[in-house]
């Protein structure tokens, strides 16, 4: 799993929390920053526009904070933030000390640990974004990754909409630079949108899914984690966006596990082919997915809808192309019920007082003079009568079919063609 959106600037953070806690008579201390690899959730400050430097008077105070977060060994950085905020429960420095010790926790790989700390902070201050971020997070990849997923989804919704709420208050920490600033808005924007896109998904909420997830797939354009739940939101929403789900998917099929690329490409190529009419075209959006740096669709991406022929072109194309005879009933049915005049009385003039053999199904048995059958394939499969049968004499006991049974017989057309009525084109009867 991609873990790219939760790197958040830890380094500027730490330096951040120690320069503010400097009190006026002792110099400023400049740590190494620690180096992580899961939500950076070091401290940049969350007060109210502009944020100002905190300071600690007391020097005992700050010796300890200073001391605490100086501590290369994640342990011991642990055992001094523990051990500063038993000591200086009310501390300025409280909500930094657990910013910092909630990363440490990541770092030293306790999630547990680090869980618990993002819920002391959001006891301390619940607009913490950093804390709503990592929690976000952590709670949608652990129900991607199947553990209790209907929870998880749930908590992950609940943190990823907190968070983007919060966001829009996160003023910008004195210290940081006005891009470095927006970069961290951008990131966590990421995250809480995925949180929130990937819940959507599940609930079947498919517009709240797509807006979610593509603003996270902007950020982070390279996390499969987001850019096939993406796809999958545009290729079932209702009617399907099937110029951007098979873009994204394409897109998801580069970057999925080896194991699962196969499948992730075939279900793509499969939308494509049944909203292009054909593959044609497929190779080159897979080839243009993998290769885009900003891993959405490009201005002006456009896939051709197939739109099939309308029954008339189809009957149409059938005289051009088919001789009458050869034709089966449901072809016949086809032109003498939806063809243009002109295709109407080529088969008519064929067909017209000549003895047909047929083929059909029969349906029910209304008398011994009368038989519904069906004779396409489409009105078999429905068990609906497309052939009303009216004998001349009545049909001997002996010789009377059983409904659902095959029946062959022989008309003569005598009766005008069929009045138009809307029907798609039927498969022939096997």
């Amino acid at each position: 799993m991609n873990k790219i959106l939760l790197t958040i600037v830890l380094g500027s953070a730490v330096a951040a929390a120690q320069t503010g806690a400097q009190p006026q008579s002792q110099p400023q201390a400049q740590p190494a920053a620690p180096q992580q690899t899961s939500p950076s959730v070091q401290p940049q400050g969350q007060a109210a526009s502009p944020q100002q430097k905190k300071e600690i008077k007391d020097p005992a105070e700050y010796n300890a904070y200073v001391g605490a977060v100086q501590q290369a060994d994640p342990a011991a950085k642990i055992s001094g933030l523990e051990a500063f905020l038993t000591q200086y429960p009310n501390s300025v420095m409280k909500e930094d000390a657990l910013e910092i010790l909630m990363g440490t926790y990541q770092q030293k790989g306790d999630p547990a640990k680090m869980g618990d700390t993002a819920q002391r902070l959001l006891q301390l201050n619940p607009n913490n974004v950093r804390a709503l971020a990592l929690l976000a997070y952590s709670k949608r990849v652990a129900a991607q990754a199947g553990q209790n997923p209907q929870q998880n989804l749930a908590d992950a919704e609940q943190y990823g909409q907190k968070g983007l709420t919060a966001l829009d208050s996160f003023s910008k920490p004195a210290e940081m630079s006005d891009a470095d600033y927006q970069n961290l808005k951008k990131q966590m924007g990421g995250i809480f949108n995925a949180a929130v896109g990937v819940a959507a998904l599940q609930k079947k909420d498919f517009p709240t899914a797509i807006k979610g997830l593509r603003a996270a797939a902007e950020v982070t354009p390279t996390d499969f984690s987001i850019i096939y739940p993406l796809a999958l939101a545009y290729l079932q929403s209702t009617p399907p966006d099937v110029v951007n789900g098979s873009w994204f998917a394409a897109r998801a099929a580069s970057l999925a596990p080896p194991q699962m690329q196969p499948q992730i490409e075939k279900y793509g190529k499969s939308q494509y082919t049944k909203y292009h009419g054909s593959d044609q075209g497929w190779t080159d959006v897979m080839a243009q997915a993998k290769a885009s740096t900003t891993g959405v669709p490009p201005a002006g991406f456009t896939i051709t809808q197939y739109v099939p022929p309308s029954p008339a072109d189809q009957a149409a194309d059938l005289v051009k192309t088919k001789k009458v005879e050869e034709m089966s009933f449901a072809e016949w049915q086809l032109v003498l019920s939806e063809g243009k005049p002109e295709d109407v009385e080529k088969v008519w003039g064929v067909l017209k007082g000549k003895p047909l053999q047929m083929a059909a199904q029969v349906l029910t048995i209304t008398s011994p003079t009368n038989l519904k059958l069906a004779g396409s394939s489409d009105d078999i499969d429905a068990k609906r009568a497309d052939i009303d049968l009216t004998m001349t004499a009545a049909i001997p006991a002996r010789l009377m079919p059983k409904e659902q049974a095959d029946f062959q017989f022989i008309l003569k057309a005598k009766a005008p063609p069929a009045t138009k009525k809307p029907a798609a084109r039927k498969k022939p009867a096997q």
